[in-house]
């Protein structure tokens, strides 16, 4: 039998908590790196998008557009939903504290949950997402327990040291810090999702004395 070398393979789940434009720009940036992604929207992530976005791309049609093949979230027969099919991991994202909830508790009673579990068995790289602030108990033990069974909780807090002018650029900094919790090979970031290369004292210091 022979096996050929495939591209990477990598679940999308978009869920109905706010963070619409992450998704959008993960989704467009696996595009353009050639991964193969498979997109589960539920009802509410669907809902979502007409008020987080601009039109035309505030539909659900337009994020169909940019994965490799969708799927119905309340169909666990998909290939998806088997352990069989291999990817290279699963994001969800945004990830609602309801979704965090079923993942943890393994209460696979829709696609995403599922899929999420199988990543999880697999010992794939399961990457959640979170979206709610503040964060009660029930949350933070939810988390907890998720981390230890391998997942990685990413909240995507702003990052200052870009400077950022733009709320795309603020989307454009996390979602590459995603991408890089897949390997997915990106070794340089565009200006907007500029990598840390420590403090830059000297030019600072340059600054601070009128010198351009």
């Amino acid at each position: 039998m022979s096996i050929s070398t495939v591209r990477k393979r990598i679940i999308i789940a978009v869920t109905g908590a706010t963070g619409a434009p992450l998704a959008v720009s993960l989704l467009e940036n696996l595009r353009r790196l050639d991964v193969e992604s498979h997109l589960i929207m539920s009802k509410w992530g669907a809902a979502t998008l007409k008020y987080e976005l601009d039109p035309p791309h505030n539909t659900p049609s337009y994020l169909q557009s940019l994965a490799h093949t969708t799927y119905a979230p309340r169909d666990v027969s998909a290939a998806i939903s088997s352990g069989s099919f291999r990817t290279d991991g699963m994001i969800v994202v945004p990830c609602s504290m309801k979704t965090l909830a079923g993942i943890r508790m393994g209460y696979d009673d829709d696609l995403i949950t599922r899929a999420a579990s199988v990543t999880l068995k697999e010992r794939r790289r399961l990457v959640l997402v979170a979206r709610e602030t503040p964060l009660s108990s029930i949350h933070l033990e939810n988390m907890l327990r998720l981390t230890h069974a391998g997942a990685v909780l990413f909240p995507p807090v702003m990052a200052f040291y870009t400077r950022p002018k733009s709320i795309q650029e603020m989307v454009e900094q996390s979602v590459t810090r995603i991408i890089d919790l897949l390997d997915l090979g990106i070794e340089i970031h565009s200006e907007q999702g500029e990598r840390w290369t420590g403090f830059q004292w000297d030019a600072k210091k340059r600054q601070g004395q009128g010198v351009v």
